[in-house]
């Protein structure tokens, strides 16, 4: 799935920014995108049509994340709704929605190439012991949906969103480092970086691209 012993570009949740997705895509390294390609932003299409590009030359993976989910579960027929799903819909072609409905429920929810883990919500030591599951007929399972959604405490933000919790960190192996978008944790506009007691480390790629932030990625060179 990852070629071993490639130099890896790492890209954060891309929402709609297909510009800034288009110069991180601009590379000889293999670009792994950590979901949430869509909604938000102004270009959903412009930025799936750059993932297509990059699955078609065999020079990236696309991680399944949250909206992601959503979009194709729309796109299959579902009831589902919501107001940045609405818009995607609204703005995809016909011609891209079939593509965009297989490629989704194609893509892997988590990968892992030696101590790296990539991910989109959060990491949990049973994906170590399976792999990823097939996109479901219905709604995710306790795995597939804390790869997802992240870990959550079961109560709800004042803006209305699920509370969520960085516990999962504590539970990465030594020596392992997981990349994980899904949460703006940065305060500087960087990547945030969490290091667990025991020596595992995380990764946060998301900094607000498509939501008023930008774009971030990390390269990673063969150990």
């Amino acid at each position: 799935m990852i070629p071993p012993g490639t130099r890896l570009r790492v890209v954060g949740d891309v929402h709609g920014d297909s510009k800034a997705f288009a110069a991180a895509a601009e590379t000889d390294r293999f670009v792994i995108q950590l979901g949430d390609l869509v909604d938000d932003g102004p270009d959903t299409p412009g930025a799936l049509r750059i993932m297509f590009r990059l699955l078609e030359e065999n020079r990236g993976l696309f991680i399944l994340g949250n909206h992601d989910f959503k979009l194709a579960r729309a796109l299959r027929g579902d009831n589902v709704r919501g107001a940045p799903l609405s818009r995607t819909l609204a703005e995809l072609p016909l011609n891209l929605r079939e593509r965009t409905r297989d490629t989704i429920m194609a893509a892997p929810a988590w990968a892992m190439l030696g101590p790296k883990f990539f991910v989109h919500g959060s990491f949990h030591p049973g994906m170590l012991d399976e792999p990823p599951p097939a996109f479901p007929p219905g709604r995710a399972n306790p795995l597939l949906a804390r790869a997802l959604y992240g870990q959550t405490s079961g109560r709800v933000t004042g803006s209305g969103k699920p509370e969520r919790l960085l516990h999962w960190v504590e539970d990465i192996p030594c020596g392992m480092t997981v990349y994980a978008g899904h949460d703006q944790r940065s305060t500087d506009g960087r990547p945030y970086i969490r290091t667990a007691r025991h020596g595992g480390t995380a990764v946060f790629l998301d900094t607000g691209a498509g939501k008023g932030g930008h774009l971030s990625w990390v390269d990673i060179d063969p150990d």
